[in-house]
C-alpha cells in the first residue's frame, strides 16, 4: 500500500503502526543526538537527515525490520563486530522490529557519517575552483 504524500519526520512516524512509531522515535531520537545540527526532511518518501546540504543518513520501516542507510564502507569497517548480527547489504543495515533499538550503535555510525562529510566539505574548500591540472603543450611535429 502506497504511503501518503509525507511532508514531515513526525508524519512519517505517526503513519506508522503503534509499536513501529516508538521504535522510530527511538532510532530518530538517536540520530538528532548524534547530530542535532542536522536537518530532518523527508526523501525518497524516508525521513532524511541532511548535513552541510549533503544527505548524512535515511530511515525507513519495514514489515520485519527497520533500516538505516547509512552503511559506507568507512561505517561498515568502524563497526564490523557490532554488525556482524545485522544484514548489510549495499548501503543498508537492517535492525529487526522485534529486537532492542541499538542507539548507542545508530549515534556512533551517525557521527562517522557526519565526520565523513565534514571530511569531503573540508576537502572541496581546500580545491580552488575553476582550476584544472596544467598540462605541456604538445608541440606539433615533436615529442614532449
Amino acid at each position: 500500500m502506497a504511503k501518503p504524500n509525507l511532508k514531515s519526520v513526525d508524519q512519517y512516524i505517526a503513519s506508522q503502526p503503534g509499536a513501529v512509531q516508538g521504535i522510530l522515535g527511538r532510532v530518530r531520537r538517536a540520530i538528532r543526538k548524534a547530530a542535532p545540527e542536522a536537518q530532518e526532511v523527508i526523501s525518497y518518501r524516508m525521513p532524511t537527515y541532511m548535513l552541510h546540504g549533503s544527505r548524512l543518513l535515511y530511515f525507513a520501516a519495514w514489515r520485519q525490520h527497520y533500516s538505516i542507510y547509512a552503511a559506507t564502507e568507512r561505517v561498515v569497517a568502524a563497526f564490523e563486530d557490532e554488525l556482524a548480527s545485522y544484514e548489510v547489504d549495499k548501503g543498508t543495515i537492517r535492525f529487526p522490529l522485534s529486537e532492542p533499538v541499538p542507539a548507542n550503535l545508530i549515534g556512533r555510525i551517525t557521527r562517522i557519517r557526519a565526520k565523513e562529510i565534514a571530511q569531503r566539505e573540508k576537502a572541496k574548500a581546500a580545491t580552488p575552483k575553476g582550476r584544472r591540472a596544467r598540462r605541456a603543450p604538445i608541440i606539433a611535429g615533436g615529442r614532449n
